[in-house]
């Protein structure tokens, strides 16, 4: 059956697990949007993040220390992850091509407002208030994992979401990139900011031409509210601190750490911070696909526990001063937690998929209730994930004003590192003794089978 269209480039009929749909229309249709959805996601990511790169034009005219620097990512980080939640429910009140459009046009205040400050005696609290801004850029990508997963079927959402995140990720590295281009062509912030207003343009006009609204998310408000009801969405959320907010706090705090505790000028410090963003997120989905085949819990824990030992390695780098060592190492995690990000966010439809299949749903009924609750909890998964980038910057400076390094808060991520491996172990992969590893048929029972999700 193919996808019937109405006005307003709605889909009336859209039934991805159906193999004959998919591979005759769904196939097309979910590739086009997923395209488009990752070019205005990319830009977000890279409006998000700008402040990262922006604090190392900022030199000493500026009248900012390290402190203020990492306080300023840490506030832009927060609204980003604040931001996610209405970003959230945006897919279901307005659909996802329409909240595309707007959330990539509304990018546009952000990166006109850094134009028009971006000076020497401009004030530390306009700063602040036009890095607030910029966190609107993190919103993207909830609206975005939001609509591409109703896009899917069951057994490629891991890759797909992947790729979705993934190539949105990147705009972490890319803004990184061009700045590394400016910064080396003797040009000013003011030159990246000119850069991208072009851009935001056309990733909204983009979105308006390619892209579709899919009715069968439609006005769905409640499902938002089912889901932060449900336990698994905030267990879910403190993993994804472990790994997103590991991924985006350290793309926010790397350049400053390299400058400040090994004192890299700008320049060398940024050509370096964009490698591990860069590898984190190309290697995002690889961890959906090994979560489609192995299960999302099983790489889930095992990628902690190389986040751990990456952790204990920085630990050390820093203890003996080596910045090869450390730069090394740094790039390591940034990897594992892209991997993380990929593992994790596979579980969020696997588990959903296995209560409704306990819940004693079959066939399409099941695959709807996953796909509602999964869809809704992504956004809250998302919000709480990125405030771990809050809390890495946080720690950041007040390790570096307690001691000049920030080995203390390596020390402080690699016991959260433990407490997550501890986490996953004790509600996704342990069996009780004596039962068996298979799903149950009703909720009253705790032992439901998330080893595969």
């Amino acid at each position: 059956m193919a996808a019937s269209r109405s006005r307003g480039r709605w889909i009336a009929h859209w039934d991805p697990e159906d193999e004959t749909f998919w591979e005759d229309t769904g196939r097309r249709i979910a590739y086009r949007n997923l395209f488009f959805s990752v070019l205005s996601e990319h830009i977000g990511f890279s409006i998000w993040t700008l402040w990262s790169v922006l604090v190392l034009f900022m030199g000493p005219e500026y009248g900012l220390t390290p402190a203020d620097k990492f306080l300023l990512t840490s506030a832009v980080t927060l609204v980003g992850a604040i931001a996610r939640v209405p970003y959230t429910f945006a897919v279901a009140l307005f659909g996802g091509r329409n909240w595309t459009i707007v959330s990539a046009g509304l990018l546009l205040v952000p990166t006109i407002a850094a134009f028009a400050v971006m000076h020497p005696g401009t004030s530390f609290a306009t700063f602040l208030g036009v890095g607030l801004l910029a966190g609107i850029g993190g919103g993207n990508f909830a609206s975005s994992m939001t609509n591409i997963n109703a896009y899917f079927p069951l057994r490629k959402k891991g890759w797909a979401l992947g790729m979705n995140a993934g190539g949105g990720n990147v705009g972490v590295a890319a803004i990184q990139l061009v700045a590394l281009a400016v910064i080396a062509a003797s040009g000013g912030p003011r030159v990246l900011l000119g850069i991208y207003i072009p851009l935001i343009v056309v990733a909204a006009v983009c979105a308006a031409l390619f892209m579709d609204n899919l009715a069968t998310v439609r006005n769905d408000t409640g499902a938002a509210r089912d889901a932060a009801r449900d336990a698994h969405t905030w267990i879910m959320s403190f993993l994804y601190v472990g790994t997103f907010g590991s991924f985006i706090g350290y793309s926010f705090a790397f350049g400053q750490v390299l400058t400040t505790q090994f004192g890299r000028t700008p320049l060398q410090a940024t050509y370096l911070t964009f490698i591990g963003p860069l590898l984190g997120s190309l290697v995002r989905p690889v961890g959906g696909r090994l979560a489609d085949r192995y299960g999302g819990a099983r790489i889930t824990l095992w990628n902690y526990v190389a986040m751990a030992a990456a952790t204990a390695g920085l630990i050390a780098a820093s203890m003996v001063t080596s910045l090869p060592l450390f730069v090394i190492v740094f790039v390591a995690l940034f990897v594992l937690s892209g991997l993380g990000n990929g593992s994790t966010f596979k579980m969020i439809p696997g588990i959903f998929q296995a209560k409704a299949l306990a819940r004693g749903l079959e066939g399409e009924e099941a695959v709807a209730y996953g796909r509602r609750l999964s869809g809704a909890s992504m956004g809250l998964i998302g919000a709480v994930g990125a405030l771990g980038g809050v809390g890495i910057n946080l720690a950041f400076r007040q390790s570096f004003l307690s001691s000049g390094s920030g080995t203390g808060a390596f020390v402080a991520f690699l016991a959260f590192y433990g407490v997550c491996f501890a986490v996953t172990w004790a509600v996704y992969l342990r069996r009780p003794a004596g039962q068996a590893a298979t799903t149950v048929r009703t909720e009253t029972k705790p032992q439901l089978d998330y080893a595969e999700v």
